[in-house]
């Protein structure tokens, strides 16, 4: 489990095709990395296969490959990276799992004032889990969902801090991103589903 707070930003040095998968060397400023713990990168969770002083490497099997954007990660690319979250750390963003639900694409990014605010089309099946001032996380960062503007669309403020700590500061419209809906939100549509097609017979 994640929290959305990015701690790292870090650069994938080597792409490689291996039996694991697609597999990626990211340079990063971690010490300490086992091999076998989770590292969110770019919003997905993904296992250390190896690493060493300021490295690690995953690898992304084909079914993270259909549902991700990690297929088009090429070397030089900067990544969002966060560990998991440890018992008793503060979870300062919000429950992010790491598992992507679907792929957005940026459509206007636009000043205003002190911050930058983004607009990204998202999937129709994950709008019903996309609220006003309700939590989201693209490319990994735990954010606030600003407004629905439009059919389809969901508006993000960026804040200065995360401008400097994060990718999210190169978005321009025509990138794709990962996004990954509330938890909560998830799991209240699932237990709600049988209820609201029972009320609509």
């Amino acid at each position: 489990m994640f929290t959305g707070l990015i701690t790292d930003t870090g650069t994938i040095e080597r792409v490689r095709t291996t039996d694991a998968g697609r597999e990626f060397l990211v340079r990063c400023s971690y010490a300490g990395i086992a091999e076998g713990e989770s590292i969110s990168v770019n919003g997905a969770c993904l296992t250390v296969r190896e690493r060493g002083d300021g490295w690690f490497t995953v690898a992304a099997v084909v079914t993270t490959l259909d549902r991700t954007t990690v297929a088009t990660w090429t070397e030089g690319r900067r990544v969002n990276l966060e560990r998991a979250l440890a018992v008793g750390e503060r979870l300062g963003g919000h429950i992010v799992q790491g598992h992507v639900d679907g792929v957005g694409t940026v459509r206007a990014v636009t000043r205003r004032g002190d911050a930058v605010v983004v607009d990204v089309a998202v999937p129709a099946e994950l709008l019903p889990l996309l609220v006003p001032h309700g939590s989201v996380a693209i490319d990994g960062v735990s954010l606030t969902v600003n407004a629905l503007p439009a059919a389809g669309i969901v508006q993000l403020s960026l804040i200065e801090f995360t401008l400097r700590h994060t990718t999210l500061g190169a978005l321009a419209p025509g990138d794709q991103v990962h996004v990954e809906a509330d938890v909560i939100g998830k799991f209240v549509q699932r237990l709600a589903a049988p209820h609201l097609a029972a009320a609509a017979e």
